[in-house]
């Protein structure tokens, strides 16, 4: 559905977003996630046509957004970060202007205000100025607009920002439901909302693409966790010695007097690999306490390629953080 291909944007001789290539299929909950201004929100107004890319492509359905910007706008819906609304008018004022502005016909326009108000829940607020209304219901009059013309496909600009955590569970709720009807890409640098709706992410870090993968796929460690009895000079050659074991790392005891190892497998999907070496450990007369794959969050893996990466100020052409500040206030990520 979503076709990304070296996609660029340069301010000047800064790079705002560099060679980022990636596909989403229908119906996927996508998240960007990345430190702020690592390139989220420029990508995204790449994404809805908003910005205009300095090099790449992108593909929508078939369609190529130079070419087709405004056929693919009409099956996006688009909630900017800082949720542009309009404080002086009433809920469903707003939303009645807005679904003109999508070209909706008027005689459409009463059906998709109640289903959109309905959606949201926002029906007690449906009369009330938006300047009345809290933070977290003005996301939802931003998020009614953005689904009014029953778009295919959601880009919500971090959705959840100054939220509180009543607000936040409503947000993660919403898209959730949403999703069930569209594709959804949502940028955040909250790592909880993408291990809570998301079943992709795509880590984003110095305007480059530094990690996709399922949360599913992230969680499985290519390592072997072991815990035995006895210590390295006594059992690492048998560890070794395992078919499909590539590497044997001891691990810092916990002070129970057992001793930890972590076997880097050749092929971590071959789930022959820990019978195996349950079976030799056994022959070896050794004690075995703990054998299980390793398990890793979102957030030791985020934690691993911020370390990897290159200071953010190092990109462009090296001017540094003053540069690069100003940079980021011209595409306001």
């Amino acid at each position: 559905m979503i076709e990304v291909e070296g996609l660029t944007r340069r301010y000047g001789r800064f790079t705002a977003v560099d060679q980022v290539s990636f596909h989403i299929g229908p119906g996927e909950i996508v998240g960007l996630l990345g430190h702020n201004g690592a390139g989220k929100t420029t990508i995204m107004k790449m994404l809805t046509g908003y910005l205009e890319p300095t090099a790449g492509e992108i593909r929508i359905d078939g369609l190529d957004i130079k070419t087709h910007r405004e056929a693919i706008q009409k099956n996006i819906g688009y909630l900017p970060e800082n949720c542009p609304v309009y404080p002086d008018m009433s809920v469903i004022d707003y939303l009645d202007y807005a679904a003109a502005l999508h070209g909706i016909p008027e005689a459409q326009r009463p059906a998709r205000l109640r289903e959109a108000i309905a959606r949201t829940a926002l029906e007690d607020k449906a009369t009330h100025p938006i300047a009345t209304l809290s933070r977290g219901l003005r996301q939802r009059v931003g998020v009614a607009q953005a689904i009014l013309h029953q778009p295919g496909i959601l880009i919500l600009d971090e959705p959840t920002n100054g939220l509180d955590p009543t607000q936040i569970r409503h947000m993660r709720d919403l898209i959730r439901e949403l999703a069930r009807h569209a594709t959804v890409i949502l940028s955040t640098h909250i790592l909880q909302e993408v291990q809570a709706v998301c079943d992709r992410v795509i880590i984003i870090q110095g305007g480059r693409k530094a990690l996709d993968a399922g949360l599913d796929e992230l969680r499985q460690g290519a390592r072997l966790l072991v815990t035995l009895d006895a210590p390295p000079q006594q059992v690492r050659s048998l560890l070794a010695a395992t078919p499909n074991v590539a590497a044997v790392e001891v691990l810092p005891g916990n002070g129970d007097g057992r001793h930890h190892y972590a076997l880097q497998l050749h092929d971590p999907g071959n789930e022959e690999t820990a019978p195996a070496l349950a079976r030799r450990l056994a022959d070896a007369d050794l004690r075995l306490y703990a054998l299980h794959k390793e398990s890793r969050d979102l957030e030791s893996v985020f934690g691993e390629i911020t370390a990897a990466a290159p200071a953010a100020g190092q990109r462009g052409d090296g001017r540094g953080k003053a540069a690069e500040a100003a940079a980021r206030e011209v595409a306001h990520d």
